[in-house]
């Protein structure tokens, strides 16, 4: 499987994925950090995947996502954006929304 592929899979997977540079217990970027405690203010259950853990996922997501760094959230499949679009919306109250609007969607 191309790195596309297993990206791919991993999002179809999860209905909430978070690509960041470590995990949410120890993050090892503030970026990452700041998303996954917005996440998790947010109320959202959440997949994450270590970056740095795989060098082919590091290099090949922002080629996928037309993304060019981390974090990056996947709702349903759908590139949301990274920290400051995570941030932006867990602050309007969107994110919290959003979450519940996943969970709803996979009871």
């Amino acid at each position: 499987m191309d790195v596309a592929d297993e990206i791919k899979a991993i999002v179809q997977a999860h209905p909430i994925v978070l690509f960041m540079k470590g995990t949410p217990e120890y993050p090892t970027c503030g970026f990452s950090d700041r998303a996954a405690k917005a996440l998790e203010a947010a109320g959202a259950v959440f997949h994450s995947v270590n970056v740095l853990a795989d060098p082919r996922i590091r290099a090949g997501l922002p080629q996928l996502s037309n993304w060019p760094t981390f974090p990056q959230l996947f709702l349903l499949g759908e590139f949301i954006g990274g920290c400051d679009i995570v941030e932006d919306l867990h602050a309007a109250g969107e994110l919290e929304r959003m979450a519940a609007d996943v969970a709803g969607a996979n009871t």
